[in-house]
């Protein structure tokens, strides 16, 4: 089977949208190198370089031209005899020519439809007109949750029988042990406290970053985050200096993936209290690392963290420091917590997506 991926995100993301078709296509070649996996884009980069070195992954340079994404990737993929197009990021080409081909398209959230006051109007209408276009193209769709789900049908007016929900996984950084070396190099270069609460993803009003910063002010844990700034930064910083807890709170750029698994598996506690999620990465790679987590009781967020972990409503930063608090102060609780959590992430391992994956490719050909 010849398979064509949009590789925009591939090659040019370094987080969600990019970590999730890096690490499908991996996973792909991983457990059936038989196909051949083609990325399509204007031009590579160094993501990803490690899966285009694999013998069943090839790189194809799309035509040129303004639109090209738009109105050639589609004819370039059936050029090059692919069966199947699979756009990774909620869009797919507008134009196509005569050979068949299958359309699978994966929606990773509709959050600019739940939550338009954190997007411009111009963004809403164009996210908006693309998903649509895509959905009714498609010939399958991927949603990464049963909430996402919940919502293609809701707001995209699409039948049930067309959506199927593969969740996520995470980078296998996440998964392996790392050396007593590395993990010490990792506490030196970034000099980590000796315990600490972790928070990792962008830095904006979503993900509610201010919630915890609140949640822990007039207590002495530390809090080390992990995420690119936005203008919301200024506002989390403004609450920081006020309260004098410029010290407490460490802020972190320039962190490697590999560096990234070593902050989780050291931290005591993740928290992740985003007042809405598609599917919530971090929480996968937190409970990977056996690090217990304390997130939203909204959206997908119960779906990823399973029952073990520690849900708080997201605009109530009494009860998030409550429960920080609590698991800060009590250590077998977060065994106890971590250790059943990690037994569940498994269904998030790669095997079983691939799998999914594959067949979704087979039955739609």
């Amino acid at each position: 089977m010849k398979i064509a991926f949009d590789a925009k995100r591939f090659f040019h993301n370094t987080s969600g949208l990019g970590n999730y078709s890096r690490d499908l296509v991996r996973i792909l070649s991983q457990y059936y190198p038989e196909n051949e996996y083609l990325l399509l884009n204007k031009n590579s980069s160094e993501r990803g370089k490690e899966i285009l070195e694999k013998p069943d992954v090839r790189f194809v340079e799309t035509s040129k031209g303004k639109l090209s994404r738009q109105f050639k990737m589609g004819k370039d993929a059936q050029k090059e005899g692919a069966e199947i197009f699979h756009g990774l990021s909620g869009e797919l080409p507008l134009k196509w020519g005569k050979e068949p081909i299958r359309k699978i398209v994966t929606i990773h959230d509709l959050i600019f439809m739940r939550y338009p006051q954190y997007y411009s109007f111009f963004d809403r209408k164009i996210h908006l007109w693309k998903f649509k276009k895509a959905a009714v193209s498609a010939d399958a769709i991927i949603a990464i949750s049963e909430q996402t789900k919940r919502d293609i049908i809701t707001y995209l007016k699409v039948p049930e029988s067309k959506i199927q929900v593969i969740y996520q996984g995470c980078h296998k950084a996440f998964k392996e042990q790392q050396s007593d070396e590395s993990i010490q190099t990792v506490k030196e270069k970034f000099n980590l406290p000796g315990r600490y609460i972790l928070n990792v993803g962008t830095i904006e009003e979503r993900k509610n970053l201010l919630s915890i910063v609140k949640g822990i002010n007039g207590t002495e844990i530390p809090l080390v985050v992990v995420g690119k700034k936005t203008s919301y930064y200024k506002k989390v910083e403004a609450f920081i200096r006020k309260n004098k807890m410029e010290k407490q709170v460490i802020f972190l750029e320039g962190v490697s993936m590999d560096e990234l698994a070593v902050i989780y598996k050291l931290a005591d506690i993740f928290v992740y209290p985003s007042f809405f999620e598609g599917f919530g990465i971090p929480v996968i790679e937190a409970l990977f690392s056996k690090t217990v987590t304390i997130t939203s009781n909204t959206s997908c967020l119960p779906e990823a963290g399973g029952e073990d972990s520690v849900y708080i409503d997201p605009g109530n930063d009494l009860d998030l420091g409550a429960k920080i608090k609590f698991l800060w102060e009590y250590e077998s609780e977060r065994k106890r917590r971590a250790e059943k959590s990690f037994a569940f992430v498994q269904k998030f391992n790669d095997e079983p997506i691939a799998t999914q994956l594959m067949q979704l490719y087979k039955k739609n050909l």
